[in-house]
């Protein structure tokens, strides 16, 4: 009933829909900076129905400071529609047990990688080594940590995991406390196309990390997994779950005073390489713990859907969904990166750390959402084309396999899966069967894998 300007004000969110036609309204801001995101969420759900472009007033603080302009206000993204508050975690543990640390992580430079090293870097390690084959993504993250960390003690190797000696090399210098190891082909159906390839990077080149870990005296082994390593249906998947069986065998023959008996699978005729006895000696008291942390798939990571989508609009459409009933679980990349080292801190070794998603999100609507957003209208000036699913894809992920039980963590959103019983005297001798396999590029690798991974069922196409 009030006019500001001589423009009238109209209420509530519920006239939202007939004001903007009645007006003609263009564009919508959202000024609710206070407000917790479950709240915008269902605002955003009532916006996105007309066809106006919708924008976001940043953070509160920004008006303490006196930042606020109109250029300042940002577009709104899909995850304001996933309609729940930012996952909360203990800094204090985080930070409590990489402080003075040397750490590394491998794949640094990736999107989980890269997200890793922003957040250990803020906790004042000893020690920060990135480990990346790909230079330029290694090379931008280094900038971006020397620039706001100039007292960060931070190295950037280029370095393959699948190189025994290389990876040796690395950890007997550096001698880290804390490995988190992201580096693996994670792209589903490239992998399908090179299936050789996804078990020598993602199999063996965890073999080799693990086994350096294990030797030079390693506190702490967190491996990054995924849902797809639940009831595999793609080599992918398949490859990430034998990484979690690797784990699961380190632990046991740690804790059975066995880790000397782990081999050394060397690859690229790399079996000349001598171990120093001392690391051998030392392996009869290992005491690595080895944990995987698993999630679903994160908003806005290399190879997701949204990058995909935005580009798919900015070129006019179509945009592009496989099947429109298939559904996944969505975290934000420093959600899922604050989890895992949150998880690392429970580490005892062993545990495979399953983190809560929350409700699962149809892809359709996602794109639906996106084109909204954007300002276009679904079925006038932008079009959704369904492509089907594409080889080894499933409609729905699983976090968690059915013969696994949670046992709860001091965290609600982090659970420990009972782990899968298998043969672990034997694996060894079943990963160097698999190994001579990858490596020859001979037989039918998915029946090989299908014999150590009893849970991997191949798509049928």
């Amino acid at each position: 009933g009030r006019r500001i300007h001589n423009v009238p004000v109209v209420e509530g969110r519920n006239e939202i829909l007939q004001q903007a036609e009645k007006y003609h309204v263009d564009e919508i801001y959202i000024a609710l900076p206070s407000i917790d995101d479950k709240e915008v969420s269902e605002i955003l759900n009532i916006c996105k129905e007309t066809k106006c472009k919708i924008k976001k007033l940043p953070g509160m603080y920004q008006f303490l400071n006196d930042e606020i302009t109109l250029e300042k206000l940002k577009d709104v993204e899909v995850q304001d529609l996933l309609g729940r508050d930012p996952v909360q975690v203990n800094l204090k543990e985080i930070m409590g047990y990489v402080k003075d640390k040397v750490v590394m992580v491998t794949g640094g430079g990736g999107s989980i990688g890269s997200e890793l090293c922003r957040q250990i870097a803020a906790s004042n390690p000893k020690q920060l080594i990135i480990v990346d084959i790909y230079e330029n993504n290694a090379y931008n993250i280094q900038l971006e940590l020397q620039h706001k960390y100039p007292n960060l003690n931070l190295e950037t190797m280029i370095a393959s995991v699948r190189d025994a000696v290389k990876i040796n090399d690395l950890f007997a210098y550096y001698h880290p406390d804390i490995v988190y190891h992201a580096a693996a082909h994670k792209h589903v159906p490239l992998m399908e196309d090179a299936p050789h390839e996804a078990i020598k990077n993602n199999v063996f080149g965890t073999l080799n990390v693990a086994k350096a870990a294990d030797q030079y005296g390693v506190k702490k082994f967190i491996l990054i997994s995924t849902d797809k390593a639940v009831n595999p249906t793609n080599i992918m998947g398949a490859s990430k779950r034998l990484c979690e069986m690797i784990i699961q065998a380190f632990d046991y023959k740690i804790k059975e005073g066995k880790a000397n008996e782990i081999p050394q699978l060397f690859t690229h005729g790399m079996d000349d390489v001598i171990v120093d006895p001392k690391v051998t000696e030392g392996l009869k008291n290992a005491q690595t713990e080895f944990v995987a942390v698993r999630f679903g798939n994160v908003l806005g990571s290399n190879g997701s859907v949204i990058p995909l989508f935005k580009k798919q609009i900015e070129a006019g459409g179509p945009v592009t969904v496989t099947d429109p009933n298939i559904i996944r679980y969505f975290m934000t990349i420093p959600e899922a990166v604050s989890l895992v080292l949150q998880a690392g801190a429970y580490a005892k070794g062993g545990e495979i750390f399953i983190l809560d998603m929350g409700e699962p999100v149809k892809i359709d609507d996602l794109a639906k959402n996106l084109i909204r957003l954007s300002g276009y209208t679904l079925g006038v000036d932008m079009e959704i084309k369904y492509t089907g699913l594409r080889p080894g894809e499933k409609l729905y992920e699983e976090l968690l396999m059915k013969e696994e039980g949670l046992q709860e963590t001091d965290n609600k959103l982090i659970h420990i899966g009972k782990p899968i019983e298998f043969d672990k005297e034997n694996f060894f001798d079943n990963l160097e069967k698999l190994k001579e396999e990858a490596y020859s590029e001979t037989g039918n690798i998915r029946e090989s894998l299908k014999k150590v991974v009893d849970t991997y069922h191949p798509n049928e196409h």
